[in-house]
């Protein structure tokens, strides 16, 4: 090599773990399929955290989850557990085993599953049920056109100016929760159409990122561990992000303070959420607007898949066939 060649800097997370953690989410999804439109969150969201936890210490990493499924060791996959066989690289984790619990169990629309990678260090930890304000839009628009600040009007106003459309021509996609009520008739009387979904923020964000979503901004109130999770997905597909804590009442505000949280103003962007080098993968259970659901078969079953890296900013949409026969959704080959 010559003083003339240049190499590329490393990077801390292998290329291949990324394929290797959209096995983790195919074996979450699969599990919590066999309960789709059963009417049983609970027994759904076990098999999910089981086969998450299972496919995970398989994965080759020395892991440590900073956003999981809540802060109690007697939860399964909890905040500050440590999972993977070890030998690899260290990393943060944060993930959801099924994002949308009831809507899996009613067989309603945007059920996920979904994990994201750092190096340690990269995601902002947060207390397991606080709540974000948050709006999202995808890749393509310059660094502060939306701001928490701004009312949802004037962040309609400036997405449409830099798009060259109007107010009219955009969608925004918002939990259907009364808590949003004045939001969505300021969004209707602005003149912009509204996509109100009955849960899975992680995938309303997303999908503001993804061309085809038919989904141009996200904005509401809902989970901070979830507003984590989908920085690393928009981070990937090179979208921006705001979050700000929306903390009601003393409870709340002392649980943040435990933490390390005194600026409750503050204004997180994406870099804040999720800074270095991301990889995140989903894998739908439900259709919705980023993928689609598992189909079941007998002892087959296809699911829908995507799995990102924020440094290369390779976006790949993958579908598999599976023999349930022979992996029973855990140990995906």
């Amino acid at each position: 090599m010559t003083n003339s060649e240049t190499v590329a800097p490393p990077t801390t997370l292998d290329r291949n773990l990324a394929l290797e953690v959209v096995r983790v989410t195919e074996a979450s999804a699969l599990s919590a399929a066999r309960w789709t439109g059963r009417g049983d969150e609970k027994a759904a969201d076990n098999a999910a955290a089981t086969s998450m936890r299972q496919a995970l210490n398989a994965l080759v990493m020395d892991g440590l989850i900073v956003n999981g499924e809540g802060e109690g060791p007697d939860r399964p996959l909890h905040t500050g557990e440590r999972v993977g066989a070890g030998g690899g690289p260290r990393v943060e984790i944060a993930l959801t085993p099924l994002e949308g619990a009831t809507i899996c169990a009613k067989g309603a629309l945007n059920a996920l599953s979904v994990v994201a990678l750092t190096e340690a260090g990269g995601f902002l930890a947060v207390p397991d049920q606080l709540y974000f304000d948050k709006i999202a839009v995808g890749p393509g628009l310059p660094l502060g056109v939306i701001d928490l600040d701004n009312t949802p009007e004037e962040n309609l106003a400036r997405i449409a100016a830099v798009r060259g459309v109007s107010i009219d021509d955009l969608t925004v996609c918002v939990l259907d929760r009364p808590r949003h009520a004045d939001l969505i008739g300021r969004l209707y009387d602005a003149g912009a159409r509204v996509s109100l979904i009955d849960d899975g923020d992680v995938s309303g964000a997303i999908a503001a990122g993804l061309p085809d979503s038919g989904i141009d901004v996200y904005m509401g109130t809902g989970g901070a561990a979830q507003g984590v999770l989908a920085a690393a997905g928009l981070k990937c597909l090179g979208g921006q992000m705001q979050c700000r804590f929306f903390l009601r009442g003393e409870d709340e505000k002392m649980r943040a303070r435990r933490a390390g949280i005194t600026d409750f103003a503050r204004k997180f962007t994406l870099d804040d959420l999720a800074s270095g080098e991301v990889m995140f993968a989903a894998t739908g259970i439900t259709d919705g607007h980023v993928l689609r659901g598992v189909r079941m078969q007998g002892d087959r079953a296809t699911s829908h898949s995507l799995v990102m890296r924020s440094c290369t900013g390779t976006i790949r949409h993958l579908t598999a066939h599976h023999d349930l026969a022979k992996s029973d959704g855990l140990h995906l080959r």
